[in-house]
């Protein structure tokens, strides 16, 4: 099991992984933030761009703020790094 933490950005023009800023993986999605309709958006983008289940990936923490720490069930940090595009380290 892996975790990720991430930076939400709610309302954007199109749905996207953009990139890393130090450890937090900045994602972008045309979602509005209400009624976890940004957090299902996210989990949706994610779980394609790891090619995983959505059911594999939780909100651990930050539910209603742009900050978020994921659960990722099935992959371990390397291999979640790997699948980021990313060296573990």
């Amino acid at each position: 099991m892996a975790r990720l933490q991430i930076k939400v950005s709610p309302k954007a023009s199109r749905d996207a992984v953009a990139g890393w800023m130090g450890d937090t993986l900045k994602i972008s999605v045309t979602a509005v933030p209400e009624r976890g309709k940004a957090n299902e958006s996210v989990v949706a983008l994610l779980a394609g761009f790891l090619g995983l289940p959505k059911s594999r990936i939780r909100v651990l923490r930050g539910e209603s703020q742009p900050n978020k720490l994921l659960e990722i069930d099935g992959l371990d940090e390397a291999e979640l790094q790997r699948r980021l595009g990313r060296p573990a380290g």
